[in-house]
């Protein structure tokens, strides 16, 4: 059956009636919750708030690196540590180091550009602070409903959002209602607010249908893969926070590794590669488990072991490619629109930001009596807010590198490094980027192969036994929530053309091409995706398109 054949014989669907509701239970949504509830409380009135939260519980599909900036949360929260907030351990140092195969150059302090400054920063666990949020709204009474997708919005009449409606369960992988079907449910709002993080499922629909990035730059992304440790004690530096340039990467890709010491003997460390980076050959998964083989890196983590494993795409985020965050009825927010600011490796403080203007805005909104028309309040006060004027000052960073990586390195160290020496805060040039992504990949033979060394199991792993440690799970008699729009396109064009990177840039082994009886197909092991959206954005036919699967399924992320 269509979703429209299941609606026609088991709807009408119930639906639920709110001031606002939240798609999304990570920081900028809960913090959006929070704030409204804070507002309504502050004036002695009501305001009706629910989130959806498509994890198992708040937290489970939370994936940062983190270093925190508590910049924001300060203001949501300012006595957020008698409140105990998870942010427990204070950056203490500061180490930005240039590799190469064997070697390594720290750069010394004085040289350091601002933008890799952590001092004031905290190294977190996202996942345990999003959970503590979630804690907080609910305590404010905000509803949060875990294990539930926002599938599908929902429009009144005249274009306006109407709010969103929750996916069906129980239906098998043959598209048909099994026993244990249940239709989904409608959430309606006066105003929906769309929290989803990078490349949101159904941001991506709104922004083409309201035509939000008329007018800007094309967003660019990158895919961040990371790994939890515990390592034995005399290797525990509490505070120590690593950033590396250079190898494994070449000049031609964009990307860096990070390394953070939480408290507990724990480590946290991943690398980061842009996803407008052209050869087919490359797997950024590959990449990051042999930049963990340079002695800087193994140093940290020798002896110790892997306790979890995940990946997400993220923005690049510049101001220049920030799409209209409102529309009729609904707002964008965090990393849906592109807050983070990537030349300091930071989100989460932008997200809680983006999250609180927005909730200014909706419930002034709500307290007068509107409904279903734009925030116009939002983009005016984030234009007048300081997280507007520090992702201005780094606007120029991701485009640079764009230009090489001895110019990115070059510009950085000019904008960041000797302009703020001479007393100007911001540079007076702006860069733009017209190019998406999925364009960047070149033909496979017209690029170098790259071989990469098999996983020792100690140091190094395997994909599969990556994605057992993200806790990954769907439920099996479900449709794959990974479509193609042409079945054809990946063997025919994919595998012909780019020797089928699908292969390599999913971080979860969720492609794989194979033979049979003399004919390639694409196999899509759809149970191992752990949702990082990458295939979404760097497919270079733009032929996948992902899809929400069943609520609850998807990592269960521990620490991360």
């Amino acid at each position: 059956m269509s979703p429209e054949e299941i609606l026609s014989t088991y709807g009408p669907r119930e639906a639920m009636e709110y001031d606002v509701v939240v798609v999304g239970g990570g920081p900028a949504g809960l913090s959006t919750a929070i704030r409204l509830k804070q507002l309504a409380a502050e004036k002695g009135s009501e305001v009706n708030v629910c989130v959806l939260e498509k994890g198992s519980e708040p937290g489970a599909h939370i994936l940062s690196g983190a270093v925190m900036d508590p910049h924001a949360i300060t203001e949501l929260f300012p006595n957020w540590k008698e409140m105990g907030a998870p942010l427990n351990q204070p950056v203490t140092h500061d180490d930005l180091l240039v590799l190469t195969e064997t070697g390594a150059t720290r750069t010394p302090e004085w040289l350091m550009p601002r933008n890799f400054h952590n001092h004031g920063c905290y190294v977190i666990s996202l996942g345990a602070v999003s959970k503590w949020l979630a804690e907080q709204a609910e305590a404010l009474g905000v509803e949060i409903f875990p294990g539930f997708t926002a599938a599908e919005v929902l429009y009144h009449d005249n274009g306006s959002v109407k709010g969103v409606a929750t996916g069906n369960l129980g239906v098998g992988k043959d598209g048909e209602p099994t026993e244990n079907f249940q239709i989904g449910m409608e959430l309606h709002a006066k105003y929906t607010v769309f929290a989803e993080g990078a490349r949101g499922h159904l941001g991506k629909q709104l922004i083409a249908k309201y035509k939000l990035d008329d007018g800007k730059d094309a967003q660019t992304f990158a895919i961040g893969i990371k790994e939890l440790w515990e390592v034995p004690a005399e290797k525990a530096k509490p505070g120590m926070v690593v950033h590396t340039a250079g190898w494994p990467l070449g000049d031609d890709a964009f990307g860096g590794g990070f390394l953070y010491h939480l408290e507990g003997n724990k480590v946290t460390l991943g690398y980061v590669i842009g996803l407008d980076y052209q050869n087919p050959w490359l797997s950024p998964f590959e990449e990051m488990q042999r930049w963990k083989t340079h002695p800087s890196i193994k140093a940290h983590i020798e002896g110790g072991r892997r306790l979890s494993y995940g990946a997400r795409a993220l923005n690049n985020g510049t101001p220049q490619a920030l799409p209209k965050t409102v529309f009729p009825g609904g707002a964008l927010v965090g990393c849906d629109a592109g807050f983070l600011n990537a030349a300091r490796i930071k989100g989460s403080h932008a997200a809680i930001k983006s999250g609180m203007l927005c909730a200014e805005a909706a419930f002034d909104a709500v307290a007068s009596g509107r409904q279903s028309d734009e925030l116009n309040a939002f983009p005016v006060a984030f234009a007048q807010s300081w997280l507007y004027e520090e992702l201005w000052t780094y606007r120029n960073f991701k485009n640079w590198f764009k230009k090489g990586a001895l110019v990115g390195k070059l510009m950085t160290g000019i904008e960041h490094w000797f302009l703020p020496k001479v007393g100007v805060k911001t540079p007076p040039w702006t860069l733009h980027n017209t190019t998406r992504d999925h364009t960047k990949l070149r033909p496979a033979n017209e690029m170098p192969q790259i071989s990469y060394p098999k996983p020792d199991g100690v140091i190094t792993f395997d994909r599969l036994s990556s994605v057992f440690v993200s806790n990954t799970n769907h439920e099996e008699n479900q449709p794959a929530h990974l479509t193609l729009k042409d079945p054809t396109v990946p063997v025919k064009i994919n595998l012909a053309k780019y020797a089928g990177p699908e292969s390599r840039y999913c971080p979860a082994g969720v492609y794989e091409f194979v033979n049979k009886d003399g004919a390639d197909q694409l196999v899509i092991n759809a149970q191992n995706c752990v949702h990082c959206k990458t295939c979404d954005i760097k497919d270079p036919t733009q032929n996948i398109v992902w899809v929400t699967p069943e609520g609850g399924g998807g990592p269960n992320y521990s620490g991360m």
